[in-house]
């Protein structure tokens, strides 16, 4: 177990120092901050009049991410992968899009059956693909990468696979607290509900596959299909749509994301992911204790003498 331990002591100094996860981490990050600025700054030279500028600022934001991930964020660390792997993308991607569809959906009836669910009236379906990258492929692709494939990541190398799923839980539901009509009950729902769901879909299968088709799912099904706010982001989607009754039930003017309803039904989805997980061994060992581990595996006379 964990060989690229025993490796790193032949590593010259400055090598282990930048392969320890939280460096590799914050090196991550500046790379991923570095590729959205990029981003940000090439979408200033798309013209503002055209129509379809939302679906090329989205597709230059992903191109860029997807560089800096493929090219550099993936082979950092001691232990280089790439959690986006082309070989389980497709059945992966397709278990995420179902459940994401499939858990909204469930949310949505139970609302309506409450009555705090309404439809009002038919949508309209010209935004469908405008609704598909903005709300959901570009904010899933690129906040799972951020989320769950460098903090997750190299917090759970440091601090083993518990801290990992608390501490980004947290910042996940606090990067909401900004959003349109959001409260802290919103970015508590949001913190335990969608980081459970997707952090222990992320344990489960060590991709993020199956994360970013439940993101992009779950943010399009509201949006795009039931009219829902999309964390307080207004959606046009196929059927108008409102809310009524107490925020608890409703979520309010951030959306169902924000109910007790979303709050229960995905809680235990991602309680069910996390132990699968713990059932297929993918937990994960705080970085000092898989050291001792391996330190003690070791025989005396094999061990690297201490610099």
């Amino acid at each position: 177990m964990d060989q690229t331990i025993e490796v790193a002591a032949e590593k010259p100094l400055w090598r282990r120092i930048v392969d320890f996860p939280l460096v590799a981490m914050v090196i991550a990050v500046l790379l991923f901050i570095f590729a959205t600025a990029l981003a940000h700054n090439l979408g200033k030279l798309v013209p503002s009049g055209l129509p379809s500028r939302g679906i090329v600022l989205g597709a230059i934001n992903l191109a860029l991410v997807l560089m800096a991930y493929k090219l550099a964020i993936a082979r950092l660390g001691e232990r280089p992968r790439d959690d986006l792997p082309a070989q389980r993308s497709l059945p992966e991607l397709g278990k995420g899009l179902g459940a994401g569809v499939a858990l909204f959906s469930i949310a949505v009836a139970i609302a309506a059956a409450i009555g705090v669910y309404h439809i009002v009236g038919t949508g309209n379906a010209s935004t469908l693909l405008l609704d598909l990258v903005i709300v959901g492929i570009v904010p899933a692709l690129v906040e799972e990468l951020l989320f769950r494939g460098i903090l997750f990541r190299w917090v759970e190398e440091f601090g083993g696979s518990w801290a990992a799923l608390l501490i980004t839980s947290a910042l996940f539901g606090l990067a909401h607290i900004l959003n349109p009509g959001a409260t802290w009950f919103s970015s508590f729902s949001v913190a335990v509900e969608a980081g459970l769901l997707l952090g222990g879909a992320y344990m489960l299968t060590r991709t993020l596959w199956m994360p970013i088709g439940l993101h992009a799912a779950w943010n399009f099904t509201q949006g795009g299909i039931f009219g829902v706010p999309v964390s307080g982001h207004v959606s046009h989607g196929l059927v108008q749509a409102t809310l009524s009754g107490p925020a608890l039930l409703s979520g309010g003017a951030f959306g169902l994301e924000a109910s007790v309803i979303a709050l229960i039904v995905c809680t235990a989805a991602g309680v069910w992911l996390v132990v699968l997980a713990m059932k297929h061994g993918q937990l994960m060992q705080p970085w000092w204790v898989r050291r001792r581990e391996l330190s003690a595996s070791i025989p005396l006379q094999d061990r690297a003498p201490v610099r």
